[in-house]
């Protein structure tokens, strides 16, 4: 569980209430090859967690859907790291816990569909749905691994393990690498039941959340030396 990076990313999740812009990074220099002269075979990036999100849109559906609301879930937490080398590889790790649901400054960023006012039962209600064992199990599965299994210039397979499951996704994605920094920016499209997610759902279904959402990803790593 987008248009990935060298570095790919992930997650997903779906909240409480409900369905389907990361913040805007900077636009990409290139989503063409690793250039070789900035980034020469074997060296190694540590994630950044101070400049890396990944933003998940879910969004409400249902015949009572007017009832619920689209959220917005923020994870600030991603942990790896991204060897670039002949057969480039990523592999990164996404807490549980680390997902913020409806922070005010991404529902903004996010446009007319995020715009209407969520209650705090509302977001704290999206929240224990998402960790509960119906959905990301965060007890039993605390962290969403992601890892790079095929890298090419602009996409790339990745595995991806949430909740148990296992699934394998290409990822398109835009890298840049400047000055001992890799930055990758992607957007994507997914189901959660192609992660093997079942979406949330009350009242016979009358309230739900769409099995569509929306995946964006700012993953930002600086180039780690001795290596």
């Amino acid at each position: 569980m987008f248009k990935i990076c060298s570095v790919g990313v992930l997650v997903l999740v779906l909240g409480g209430c409900g369905a389907p812009k990361l913040r805007q990074a900077a636009p990409p220099v290139s989503a063409g090859a690793v250039p070789t002269r900035e980034s020469p075979p074997g060296r190694v990036y540590r994630v950044d967690e101070n400049q890396s999100e990944i933003r998940v849109l879910v969004y409400r559906a249902g015949a009572l859907a007017r009832f619920g609301h689209n959220h917005v879930l923020v994870n600030r937490a991603v942990r790896g790291s991204v060897s670039v080398a002949d057969a480039s590889t990523f592999s990164l790790t996404v807490p549980v816990a680390g997902f913020v649901v409806d922070d005010a400054q991404a529902r903004r960023e996010e446009g007319l569909d995020f715009a209407a006012e969520v209650p705090d039962d509302a977001r704290t209600g999206t929240l224990h749905n998402m960790q509960s064992t119906a959905v990301l199990d965060a007890d039993e599965f605390p962290v969403i691994l992601v890892s790079g299994v095929e890298v090419a210039p602009s996409h790339a397979a990745v595995a991806f393990s949430v909740a148990g499951h296992e699934s394998k996704i290409e990822v398109p994605f835009a890298l840049q690498i400047e000055s001992g920094q890799l930055a990758a920016t992607g957007t994507l499209e997914l189901r959660q039941s192609a992660l093997g997610l079942t979406p949330y759902s009350l009242m016979l279904g009358a309230l739900q959340v769409q099995d569509a959402m929306t995946i964006k990803f700012k993953i930002v790593a600086a180039l780690q030396t001795g290596f």
